[in-house]
């Protein structure tokens, strides 16, 4: 990634300081000044990244638990954006509480409601905890905190629990230890050519394309995929509204040779009605742990 020396990087998240989204961005860029600046919602985020083209955003767009976030998909869609990098991580989660509440001494538990779910197993065994569902894994921590919510614990992340002064009465509660969820770095088109690696670094991209109605459409466009060597590491299908029986596909591609994935798809592109490049970015492969 080509630095901005001596600039500070403000980078639009979904939810509140300490939310996942929060330490996503801090992790992918470990070493630079940020400024996380907060939004209520996905689209909140798209607004503010369409307003201000000096800003960056992340956005989560997959789940190993609850799979692709289709609505983010169609927002990045929707926008005028570039993927610009991707970032993976391990989620894990804690229950924290106002110093001197202890386990036996909670009777309401605070959270989104997919943090919920996620740790259910380990809240059920405690049945004097009422689940009651908020926005926001990280705000449920900051509410506590304001409030000074006597016998109220929040689930989030561990520095959502260290950010608003909470103790940390149990970590890693969450039930599959397996909960990984992907984001991805989004620029302005004109800021993305000096947030992108350089194109001799570039081994990922993610396309999104319609395809006529037609016997083996899709079939075709993979064989000349594989044809150039180009690896399909995940595709999505979502159907179009309006248009009864067709579908739009999002796509990620992994190649070795950037010339040869160029070839295909403008190869592929006659094929489609559609097709648009959303970025081309460099694979992250390693996990971090997110707690």
């Amino acid at each position: 990634m080509q630095e901005r020396k001596g600039q500070r990087l403000r980078v639009a998240i979904q939810g509140v300081a300490g939310c996942f989204h929060d330490a996503a961005a801090r992790q992918y860029f470990e070493g630079r000044e940020i400024e996380t600046v907060p939004c209520e919602s996905f689209h909140d985020r798209f607004d503010s990244l369409a307003t201000d083209a000096s800003m960056i955003g992340i956005v989560a767009i997959e789940n190993t638990i609850a799979g692709s976030l289709l609505a983010n998909h169609e927002l990045l869609r929707q926008s005028n954006l570039s993927v610009v990098g991707e970032h993976s991580v391990r989620i894990s989660h804690v229950l924290c509480a106002l110093p001197g509440d202890t386990i036996e001494s909670i009777t309401e538990v605070n959270s989104h409601p997919m943090a919920l779910m996620q740790c259910e197993q380990y809240l059920r065994r405690h049945p004097h905890m009422r689940m009651v569902e908020k926005f926001d894994t990280a705000g449920s921590a900051e509410e506590i905190a304001r409030g000074k919510l006597v016998h109220h614990a929040a689930v989030c992340g561990e520095l959502a629990a260290n950010l608003y002064g909470l103790d940390i009465l149990e970590k890693g509660i969450e039930t599959n230890k397996r909960n990984y969820t992907r984001f991805l770095i989004l620029a302005d088109p004109l800021l993305a050519g000096e947030m992108k690696p350089r194109p001799e670094e570039l081994d990922k991209a993610s396309i999104v394309f319609t395809l006529p109605h037609t016997q083996g459409a899709l079939s075709k466009v993979l064989t000349i995929l594989s044809f150039y060597d180009v690896n399909l590491t995940k595709i999505q299908s979502l159907p179009i509204v309006g248009r009864e029986w067709e579908y739009r596909f999002y796509a990620d591609l992994t190649f070795t040779s950037y010339v040869r994935y160029r070839q295909a798809v403008e190869a592929i592109r006659p094929l489609t009605n559609e097709l648009r490049i959303l970025g081309e970015y460099k694979e992250r492969v390693g996990i971090n742990t997110m707690n």
